[in-house]
């Protein structure tokens, strides 16, 4: 009424205002004022007719529907498709819509639990916000809309929920994921080892094995083969195949590595998957192939599958086979004495916390750079107690003057054209001089741990050989073949041969024909096994708290011993290393697990294989990695006991999944 009221008013000053020009008018001309007032009577009588209709409207208005405006609320609440909720902290129901029998069943009681009904709702980690979610109920799925109750302080909170069963928007989001189109990219990844010495006949019968495997293998799981090279396939599939083929963990690698050649070398394949999520099909082949050089990287035999921006592995259970011949090694050699030669300046650093193999690899990159008279430095991370004896000893020669540095020494560069190499890892996060890496563009990685999903961006140059040893053996080939005038000193000769003692337990572990090639070549280089005996030496509280944690090791079926050290002691990195490689030693023990304490609520995880099993695999369920047979972890904010738990829970259910795959293959031939 007053809305009408206004525009009386406004029409009644712009008649009176027309009325004093039609006077006004008059006076000019009395005709054309007539008719106008005439004009002005009618258009007065048309709007006092159209504000007084608007008033009985709004009064009648007024009378039926803002008098009633309670029913029609809960006339419209109840006719709504969803069900409302009012609950408390607790999740009793304080008020329930006439729609909320259709969704339980039974209309619910005043103060009853809601998870009574629905034991999926989510009420305490939202409590308070707005938002919404999906929960599924046997056969239903339910979308709730949460919005809280702001009451006066001191008054009881609730929040309401707004529930709407969406089971068929579910369903067809469900059976749209399922038919996602997913890319497989396949390699035989020791074609050239397995062929190696066969006739034609012998290596068609075994292609035609392994893609009689491979065609049986899609074909059960309705997908499409396409053999696009001697060793490579590609396959096409559906998501929902893939999510089978997971769940078996891609069985058809073992079905495939009882394929043997006559040169008695089982054949292993690689694979790289990529899951259709809204990229175009080029940019899905490209991820497959992504993931395959992933797989490749990491050793072989294994499967790196791509989704919603994770990578997932299967298999890596075959130890990667080592090269027969160094055409690789030489070919990387001399790309690379160009990448030296074209650069200013060469920087080297390992990763942090250097062992020795990761510093005698720098010292011989050094060698190298050397060679080539040019300016090289290797950056060493804050914390290298493990090396400190031959870092010692390398400061006190003269030759060597200005060699080491640490990170503060190279905060600015004054090489407009540096190299960085990285050896003995990969990855960004873990090397000695995270910024440096940030600063040089120009960057060479030469590693011999599996390949990690996270990796150095960009790099120049890799060269990555998991069945290599050790990072000190790969630099050593290196060196064979960088030139025909390179002499390797004494004391670098000697820091490569440590490296390659450490990471092969003193030729125990890990040990090739190229292995010891390699110390061959070392030892002519006048490398002293007496000094590096001398550097392996431990203390006496070394040697107790060795003992100590080896006197508190545990033994679980299936060959497994691990240990525990919770108290942070000097070298405890060392120690934890010394003791995962003592307990191998021991009869019947298959792999090896150290639990260790470090600084700031860190706690490190050394474990060791004897080769059978794959401890990397553990590893990178706590973000760690590694090599099959040595890999670690360091995880943070948590105690040491409930790592050694999970550590130990791993561990097993893993051995008993790889002895009962291993049973399976033993009845299948």
């Amino acid at each position: 009424m007053p809305r009408n009221l206004s525009a009386w008013i406004d029409l009644t000053l712009q008649l009176f205002v027309m009325l004093l020009l039609i006077i006004v008018l008059w006076s000019y001309n009395p005709f054309l004022a007539a008719t106008s007032f005439v004009l002005w009577l009618c258009l007065a009588g048309f709007a006092h007719e159209r504000c007084r209709d608007r008033s009985v409207r709004f009064e009648r208005y007024c009378k039926s529907v803002i008098a009633n405006v309670n029913e029609l609320m809960n006339y419209a609440m109840d006719r709504l498709p969803q069900a409302i909720f009012v609950v408390d902290a607790e999740g009793r129901i304080q008020w329930a819509s006439s729609q909320a029998d259709t969704f339980l069943g039974e209309t619910p009681e005043h103060d009853t639990d809601i998870k009574d009904y629905w034991p999926n709702v989510i009420l305490e980690p939202i409590w308070g916000t707005d938002g919404e979610y999906v929960f599924a109920h046997e056969d239903h799925y339910y979308q709730v809309k949460y919005r809280p109750v702001k009451f006066a302080v001191h008054q009881p909170e609730y929040m309401v929920l707004f529930v709407e069963d969406v089971t068929h928007v579910e369903e067809l989001r469900s059976e749209y994921n399922a038919s996602r189109t997913v890319i497989c990219c396949i390699q035989i990844d020791n074609y050239d080892e397995v062929m190696q010495g066969q006739t034609e006949a012998e290596r068609a019968g075994l292609l035609l094995a392994v893609n009689q495997a491979l065609g049986t293998w899609l074909k059960n799981l309705g997908g499409f083969l396409k053999r696009v090279n001697e060793d490579l396939y590609v396959a096409v599939l559906e998501r929902k195949e893939l999510d089978r083929a997971m769940a078996e963990k891609f069985d058809v690698l073992d079905k495939v590595r009882q394929i043997q050649s006559t040169n008695r070398l089982p054949v292993t394949l690689s694979m790289g998957v990529a899951v259709a999520e809204g990229q175009t099909m080029a940019e899905l082949g490209r991820q497959a192939q992504a993931g395959l050089d992933l797989a490749l990287g990491r050793g072989g035999d294994q499967v790196a599958v791509s989704i919603g921006g994770k990578t997932q592995f299967f298999g890596g259970r075959a130890k990667a086979v080592e090269k027969h011949t160094r055409v690789k090694a030489r070919v990387v050699a001399h790309a690379i004495e160009e990448i030296m030669e074209s650069s200013d300046a060469v920087y080297i650093m390992g990763h942090h916390n250097e062992d020795y193999d990761s510093f005698g690899a720098a010292v011989g990159v050094a060698e190298m750079a050397k060679s080539l008279d040019k300016p090289v430095h290797i950056v060493l991370s804050d914390m290298n107690e493990g090396i400190g004896k031959i870092e010692e000893y390398m400061r006190s020669k003269e030759e060597y003057d200005g060699l080491l540095v640490h990170a503060s020494d190279v905060s600015t560069l004054d090489a407009l054209s540096p190299v960085l190499f990285v050896v003995d890892t990969h990855i960004p996060h873990l090397v000695a001089d995270p910024t440096l890496l940030e600063r040089v563009n120009q960057v060479v990685v030469i590693d011999h741990h599996r390949r990690s999903e996270q990796f150095i961006k960009n790099p120049l140059l890799v060269y990555i050989e998991p069945a290599s040893s050790s990072t000190s053996e790969l630099v050593t080939e290196l060196l064979m073949y960088f030139s025909d005038d390179m002499r390797v000193s004494r004391l670098a000769a000697t820091a490569l041969y440590s490296g390659i003692v450490v990471d092969t337990k003193n030729f125990a572990v890990q040990t090739g024909v190229r292995t010891f090639d390699a110390a061959a070549y070392l030892r002519r280089s006048g490398a002293d096994p007496v000094v590096v005996r001398h550097l392996f030496r431990s203390d006496y509280d070394t040697t107790v708290a060795l003992a100590r944690a080896e006197a508190h090791a545990q033994f679980f079926a299936g060959g497994l011993i691990a240990t525990a050290i919770p108290s942070n002691v000097p070298n405890i990195q060392v120690i934890a290393a010394q003791t995962a490689d003592s307990l191998l030693r021991i009869e019947k023990a298959r792999m090896s697990i150290v639990v260790f304490a470090l600084k700031e609520g860190t706690v490190g995880i050394s474990a060791r294989s004897t080769g059978e099993l794959n401890v990397q695999v553990i590893m990178e369920h706590f973000g760690g990695g590694g090599h099959q047979n040595v890999a670690g972890a360091q995880v943070k904010g948590r105690t040491v006991e409930s790592v050694f738990a999970e550590a130990i829970e791993e561990a097993k259910a893993y051995i008993e999944e790889y002895d009962q795959d291993e049973s399976d293959s033993a009845a299948g031939r």
